[in-house]
């Protein structure tokens, strides 16, 4: 089974795919998991988390004041803005598993030493709009720690969805059964990584929504 980790619609501020369009496309391109991952928003999971055809995982990309912070399995919304340590334990409260999200990018990433420093439950060792160096980095520390890793393509359109994922068992039926096998075993990632051209663009757009933003940090 393929699962799509990461995974951006528009309800978040960048997010350029329907959440019923991201169904469809997840079906199509033979994904049996996604992780709808919006930034600090908790609201498509609800529009489409039983449609049956593909196992949806509640998941938020919350912003923390050091980097962003994947909350999977989480059973409500997430406060933003609060220390990486504070995140984590709003993720544990709500029953969720806390990653570190794409750790080396250097604009919302948590980098090494946070990440280090912070009980995570596991790393983002995979992420198609990540340098080819910093996805190794990741898959490098997740070693270093010990600890799970996930992988996700970060779609914000429709082209990049399923371009990265964790490969897991066949036959699992549930969002529980999937993050168990996460959680209890190595996986195997397969990723796509960003390109020269790719991170010129992003890197224009981001400094319009930055400077949109009042120049605060997603």
């Amino acid at each position: 089974m393929k699962a799509d980790m990461h995974i951006h619609t528009t309800f978040s501020d960048d997010g350029r795919i329907d959440p019923y369009e991201a169904l469809e496309l997840a079906v199509e391109r033979g994904l049996g998991c996604i992780a709808i991952a919006d930034h600090n928003s908790f609201e498509a999971y609800d529009l489409i988390k039983d449609d049956g055809r593909v196992i949806v995982i509640p998941a938020i990309e919350v912003s923390s004041s050091e980097g962003h912070i994947l909350a999977y399995g989480i059973d409500r919304d997430v406060p933003c803005r609060l220390s990486a340590r504070e995140t984590i334990d709003e993720i544990h409260d709500a029953g969720g598993y806390a990653f570190a999200a794409h750790p080396y990018r250097w604009w919302s990433g948590l980098g090494e030493k946070v990440t280090l420093s912070n009980p995570f439950d596991g790393i983002e060792a995979g992420n198609a709009r990540s340098y080819r160096r910093d996805n190794r980095s990741a898959l490098a520390l997740s070693k270093r720690m010990g600890c799970p890793v996930s992988a996700g393509s970060d779609a914000h359109t429709k082209d990049q969805l399923g371009k990265t994922y964790v490969i897991l068992p066949d036959g699992l039926k549930t969002q529980k059964e999937v993050l168990n096998a996460i959680i209890s075993s190595p996986r195997e990632v397969v990723t796509a990584n960003r390109s020269v051209t790719s991170t010129l663009r992003y890197g224009v757009k981001a400094i319009g929504l930055w400077a949109a933003r009042g120049f605060k940090r997603m």
